[in-house]
């Protein structure tokens, strides 16, 4: 072990040293609850000095911190002492492996380098982000460090924004807008997706839009607002409402009001793109409801809880060799609800996909459904023929959609 450790050291004063990755963790450290993986150092440039970047690998996450040659030096040999078994050291001029077995048994191997190796102080690789974290809203939001990094406890979820981001432009390339687009995000919650798509629609893609983000907790509208204001971000506002109760009707900031009339409904209003994720139970309905009655180009929606057909189904007592099992029920109701969502939305003119908005193993939650406006001819009887059998199979009543649009 102390082999080892003298020759990292003489890496380290010499400036010979490349990278270093620690792995195997004992069975003592997976005991006490470390979920650490690997740790991974490398050479940087950090303010005109060099440091050295630890990259803490564990289960869910990664954390990165920078130390110098000393502290290096200490935080490996502590690692080496009490958590990780294995190491492999990487120099100029030699390749250094610490073997530890279950009994203590420790193996130091060095291999000489005949090629020529040179050093990576790259600071960061350059990533191709859908998303700019130095803005400083992200930080206001809470979801990166003053410095710009994303914390590591909001990964996933930015992980997520990224995934959102990048699904909602490819569905928007192929809808032809004209003018000032209008966006509303129905129960926007704390932002984080409504400002991603806001930044990148304006200042990766130039496209003049209005930005609304629907929430009915008056808390994070005036928080969001104030961000909005000290970010100087221009046609973009929350709005303290419910979904149901949100008026299509609202104006710009220039006062001006949009005057498009939809074909099936007498709401003079014009509303481009409505978005709507994870809104509960019947919400996503009321979402849907305002999208079709403001004609708009462009409906997508992550819907929620499906509790009103669920209920439905179970009043009905009607069963199948599917639906007599709890779990299966319960999938069957958030098929139904989606499909029958769809078929509505196909009866007033919109062309649907269904498609996954993430990975499953960050939610369940992950159908994104689509609807864009054409001016394809919609038959319409075969629409409702379809919706009446799937009521009448799992014995549904009426679909809260439906209902609310007669």
């Amino acid at each position: 072990m102390q082999n080892f450790i003298n020759k990292l050291q003489s890496s380290l004063k010499e400036g010979s040293f490349v990278k270093l990755t620690l792995s195997k963790p004992s069975a003592i450290s997976r005991q006490q609850s470390a979920d650490l993986n690997n740790v991974y150092v490398k050479p940087i440039i950090l303010k005109n000095e060099k440091m050295y970047s630890f990259t803490y690998r564990y289960e869910r996450r990664d954390e990165t911190k920078n130390y110098d040659a000393e502290q290096t030096l200490e935080m490996i040999t502590e690692l080496l002492s009490g958590i990780f078994l294995n190491a492999s050291l990487f120099t100029l001029t030699e390749d250094v492996t610490l073997l530890v077995s279950k009994k203590g048994k420790t193996t130091v191997m060095c291999k000489a380098v005949k090629e020529q190796r040179e050093q990576n102080v790259q600071h960061d690789k350059v990533k191709n982000r859908l998303i700019n974290t130095d803005n400083p809203w992200w930080f206001k939001l809470g979801l990166t460090t003053r410095e710009g990094k994303v914390t590591a406890d909001m990964q996933h979820k930015f992980k997520q924004i990224c995934k959102y981001v990048e699904i909602v432009d490819g569905i928007m390339k192929n809808v032809k807008f004209d003018g000032k687009i209008r966006i509303a995000d129905m129960g926007a919650g704390k932002g984080y997706l409504t400002f991603a798509l806001y930044e990148y629609l304006t200042q990766r893609c130039k496209y003049d839009i209005m930005m609304e983000g629907v929430e009915i907790r008056s808390d994070l509208v005036v928080k969001i607002n104030e961000i909005i204001k000290e970010s100087n971000l221009k046609d973009f506002r929350f709005v303290e409402s419910s979904i149901e109760a949100f008026d299509c009707q609202q104006t710009t900031d220039s006062g001006q009001r949009f005057r498009v009339q939809s074909s099936e409904f007498k709401v003079q209003s014009q509303l481009d793109v409505l978005i709507a994720l994870h809104a509960c139970n019947t919400a996503t309905d009321d979402a849907i409801i305002k999208g079709i009655e403001s004609n708009a180009k462009l409906i997508i929606c992550a819907p929620c809880c499906h509790k009103q057909i669920r209920q439905e189904m179970e009043k009905s007592k009607i069963v199948d060799p599917i639906t007599r099992y709890g779990i299966f029920m319960e999938r069957q109701a958030v098929m139904i609800t989606d499909a029958i969502r769809a078929l509505i939305m196909e009866y007033f003119g919109y062309k649907t996909q269904v498609m996954e908005f993430i990975e499953m193993e960050h939610t369940p939650k992950n159908v994104l459904l689509v609807g864009r406006k054409s001016d394809a001819p919609v038959d319409k009887e075969a629409i409702l023929k379809q919706i009446e059998d799937l009521k009448k199979q799992y014995g549904i009543e009426r679909h809260y959609l439906e209902k609310v649009l007669g």
